[in-house]
């Protein structure tokens, strides 16, 4: 079960989009160099989660006076058992919506990084890796607007 926090709740945005996350949110977008081109790991999300049946990065809420980076380590770690040892941390990417946003933070595996040997939790119900350019699933909503800022971040 998640550990519940203060910021734990829904809030809507100057822009009158509805987010999970009273003090923001964050997440983490694992790439890697692939046979085809970069990949991204990417969690399938559970169909009871905001936004269900979608795939997107591990992430949510931050807590009380948790930075972005500790918050999307947190929840890469929670959802699907990743520790910063497994990562190389990269770049900070801010969606702002007007009092609220999100922050992906990118990295690349510090090694071999197999999706199968990932320790999922009831938010996921599976984990991959995908091509950045067509990963032929149905992305978040919020990752799919940010991915045109995050592929030039990846460069």
């Amino acid at each position: 079960m998640p550990h519940t926090s203060p910021t734990d709740g829904w809030t809507t945005c100057a822009l009158g989009h509805r987010h999970w996350g009273l003090a923001g949110a964050a997440g983490l977008l694992v790439h890697r160099a692939g046979p085809t081109g970069t990949e991204v790991l990417l969690q399938h999300r559970v169909e009871w989660s905001h936004h269900g049946g979608t795939w997107g990065t591990p992430g949510g809420a931050l807590q009380p006076d948790e930075s972005a980076v500790d918050g999307a380590l947190r929840e890469a770690g929670e959802e699907l058992g990743l520790t910063a040892a497994d990562l190389v941390l990269g770049v900070q990417s801010v969606d702002e919506h007007g009092g609220w946003s999100y922050t992906t933070v990118l990295a690349v595996p510090a090694g071999p990084l197999d999706p199968a040997a990932l320790r999922l939790n009831p938010e996921s119900t599976a984990v991959a890796w995908l091509a950045l350019d067509h990963p032929g699933v149905e992305l978040h909503p919020g990752l799919a607007a940010s991915l045109p800022g995050l592929r030039d971040l990846i460069g």
